[in-house]
């Protein structure tokens, strides 16, 4: 249902349009609007399309070292952002633009996506660079949620990886189009060939190379465009001029052979084409061209684009082709919920003429106070407008509205439907939804991956507390994946998240941004516990001690939820009558909520259970609120032991690889690790291993593989699932749980 479009005057329509005018936004230059008094629907329906028709809202996302913000830093170069490039690892000690973050340059990875914009032939393109490593799986998942497209990077010589299998499951979840890029063609060892039908059958892409590249690794000389049936090459010093000339003698076969399979996979999924190219008829560039933009904003098929972005050669084309077959905004269709009618399903029209839809999808704590990255869905949002936060109904002035360039900021007056920009001084929650008050819709949500990894962390010095938790709330306002929690028992402060290099870069963080030291304990892993059978459970709790007593009695079971169950709790109120009177339910909801949150086995929480209240009593004057709590805290402890309870454990998915000739020694060490192989690949003389392993036998095992390997060896890691532990290790964790207790209390 797409909202009421409301014509706006004439007035307003002039002094928006002159105002995006002012915010010197390459779109709307020349663009010469007429305004007719008598048809302000046509004024309407005009003066934006071209502008949104425009523009593009990109990501950069792969496999870790696969050049994403190398090949960002040379987008901005040829765009003119910026005037000379820098490398990640640069030895000029300046660093990529887009990794602005002092750790970033120092560990040459990204750590944080970075926001920018620059022009290409006269269309905006807006980046997202997104990290690499799974640790900082929430940076893409959020960049992601927000773009209409994405370039999803692949190495010509690690081909598909763990972490691009990730991403391209990201970008399904969020239906994002996208265009690929076989990076790296320069190095020892590029087979682009072999990286396309990897892509094929690892990620099962429909896909087709709209290049050939010309030579490969040191003879790599330029590209052979597939749809213009022109050769490039790339010259100057930093491959800034493109020359064009006709496709080499010798590679005239090939590109017949490759553009045919082009045309036969695009015709596959685009019924136009395929009526052409079943009827013989010679298909045009421009033809093929529209069939693949087509394809590709359907989501049906994905070009492949080729070049190497560190030796400068291939950027320019694929820039190119992020305007030719990548959508625009309006070609994107965006459902917000309206919370008017019980979140019924709205489609977003896209453009500026609508109500104002804006959501808040990351928070940084800039020089200035917080700053709150906002893309605009739907309508205009200006300087000193007012804003509500359907989140939380409050009414907000947005003080600044700026543009980024990484870490840099360019103010701006407004910004439309479509752009992604950031406003200062906005207190709100990464998610929240923003309108102008004419409607309450909300955005949905992300995915945010639960905590793996938790450590026990404190101030060296008893001064810097303030300094200290101030890092720790502004950490997790930034980053949902990042929790701070306290130990009940030891009063210890304990912060959780995806990983250990997750948590070692916000210890970092603290020491170099807050200034305070900190003392960390060993990594320890999240644990969960389950139940695995039915048990009963009738518990009275009883107390009179002078003046009113306590009473309360309540019946019923506990049971494991079915498998693949979404939620993790369930509570079920099955009393006929009223044995006990309805106003106590929620306490004892509460109460076995409460008791779920530390099991008796290791003291983690309890999952997959379901609790069912199927009789109780109540006392005409003792009853109480506490008094139920307090039964059906006490009652899940009687019935747990005898519900079979077992602790789950996080088991990581990981990819090795290292050289055939230690593979025996590597897949020894993950049996010795307790680690299940499910799968084992030759990529040249290299052994790709796949195994699910314990989080608990992964600490250090880093260094372990370099010594096993001698320093050849790599892995990536990611969670997979919480799998129960074995019988010796579940009475292994439960003893040491023990033995801890006894300590601290004795």
């Amino acid at each position: 249902m797409a909202p009421s479009v409301r014509s706006p005057p004439i007035r307003l329509l002039y002094t928006l349009s002159s105002a995006l005018k002012t915010t010197s936004s390459p779109l709307l230059t020349g663009h010469r609007r007429t305004f007719s008094a008598g048809n302000p629907a046509r004024v309407e329906a005009t003066w934006w399309k071209e502008p949104m028709e425009r523009l593009r809202n990109i990501g950069i996302s792969a496999h870790i070292d696969s050049g994403k913000t190398t090949l960002t830093e040379r987008i901005l170069y040829y765009t003119g952002r910026i005037h000379e490039i820098h490398e990640v690892r640069g030895r000029d000690g300046v660093g990529a633009k887009m990794d602005s973050m002092d750790l970033e340059r120092e560990k040459g990875i990204t750590i944080q996506s970075a926001a920018t914009y620059c022009t290409w032939k006269d269309y905006q393109v807006n980046i997202i660079d997104t990290p690499g490593h799974v640790d900082f799986t929430i940076e893409v998942e959020r960049a992601l949620r927000v773009l209409d497209g994405a370039i999803l990077v692949l190495c010509s010589v690690g081909g598909v990886q763990s972490q691009s299998i990730t991403v391209d499951r990201q970008m399904r979840r969020y239906d994002v189009p996208r265009v690929a890029f076989i990076n790296k063609l320069d190095r020892m060892g590029a087979d682009p060939w072999k990286v396309l039908s990897q892509a094929r059958s690892k990620l099962r892409h429909h896909s087709a190379a709209v290049q050939v590249p010309i030579g490969l690794e040191d003879d790599f000389q330029g590209l052979v465009d597939l749809v213009q049936l022109k050769a490039y090459y790339f010259h100057g010093s930093n491959g800034e001029k493109v020359v064009a000339e006709e496709i080499p003698a010798n590679m005239e076969a090939l590109v017949a052979e490759k553009r045919r399979e082009l045309i036969e996979m695009v015709s596959e999924v685009d019924d136009k084409l395929a009526e052409a190219f079943l009827s013989d008829e010679p298909i045009s560039s421009a033809s093929l061209e529209e069939a693949i933009r087509r394809a590709t904003v359907a989501q049906k098929f994905i070009p492949v684009f080729m070049g190497s972005a560190f030796k400068n050669k291939g950027v320019q084309p694929l820039l190119d082709g992020v305007l030719s077959y990548l959508p625009c905004p309006t070609e994107v269709s965006n459902h917000a919920l309206d919370q008017n009618k019980n979140e019924e399903k709205v489609t977003l029209s896209g453009t500026p003429v609508g109500p104002l839809v804006a959501l808040a999808f990351k928070l940084e704590e800039g020089r200035f106070g917080q700053l709150t990255y906002l893309r605009i869905y739907e309508g205009v949002i200006r300087k000193g407008d007012f804003i509500i936060n359907v989140n939380t109904g409050k009414k907000i002035k947005v003080p600044r509205l700026v543009r980024m360039h990484s870490n840099e900021m360019e103010d701006i007056q407004e910004a439309h439907a479509g752009q992604i920009v950031a406003v200062f001084g906005v207190d709100c929650a990464s998610g929240d939804t923003f309108t102008d008050g004419s409607v309450r819709y909300t955005m949905t949500s992300m995915n945010v991956p639960e905590p793996v990894m938790s450590l026990a962390i404190s101030p060296v010095s008893k001064d810097s507390g303030g300094q200290f938790s101030k890092a720790l709330n502004r950490f997790q306002r930034e980053d949902p994946t990042f929790r701070v929690g306290l130990d009940a028992e030891s009063g210890q402060t304990i912060i959780s998240g995806m990983g250990e290099l997750h948590l070692d870069i916000y210890v970092e963080r603290i020491r170099r941004e807050y200034k305070v030291d900190a003392t960390v304990g060993r990594p320890r892993v999240n644990f969960r516990e389950t139940v695995t059978k039915r048990a009963e459970f009738d518990y009275l709790h009883k107390k009179q001690t002078g003046g009113q007593g306590q009473y309360g009695r309540v019946c019923g079971y506990v049971e494991p939820l079915p498998e693949g169950s979404t939620t993790k709790f369930e509570f079920e109120n099955m009393i006929v009558g009223q044995a006990i009177p309805s106003n106590f339910i929620p306490a004892i909801e509460k109460g076995f909520k409460e008791a779920a949150n530390s099991g008796s086995l290791i003291g983690h929480p309890v999952e997959n259970i379901r609790v069912v209240l199927t009789d109780g009593a109540a006392h005409a004057v003792d009853s109480s609120e506490l008094a139920f709590k307090l039964a059906a805290i006490y009652a899940f402890r009687q019935c747990y032991t005898a519900a079979k309870p077992v602790i789950l454990e996080p088991v990581m998915l990981v990819e090795l690889k290292a050289p055939t000739e230690f593979q025996g020694t590597v897949t020894g060490d993950i049996n010795k690790r307790k680690g299940v192989i499910v799968g084992n690949d030759q990529d040249g003389d290299d052994s790709v291993i796949t195994a699910h392993v314990p989080l608990n036998n992964m600490f250090g095992y880093s260094t372990s593989l370099r010594s096993m390997t001698q320093g050849k060896g790599e892995f990536t890691m990611e969670y997979k699932e919480h799998s129960p532990v074995s019988q010796d290790v579940q009475l292994q964790l439960v003893n040491t749980y023990k033995a801890n207790k006894a300590a601290e209390n004795s």
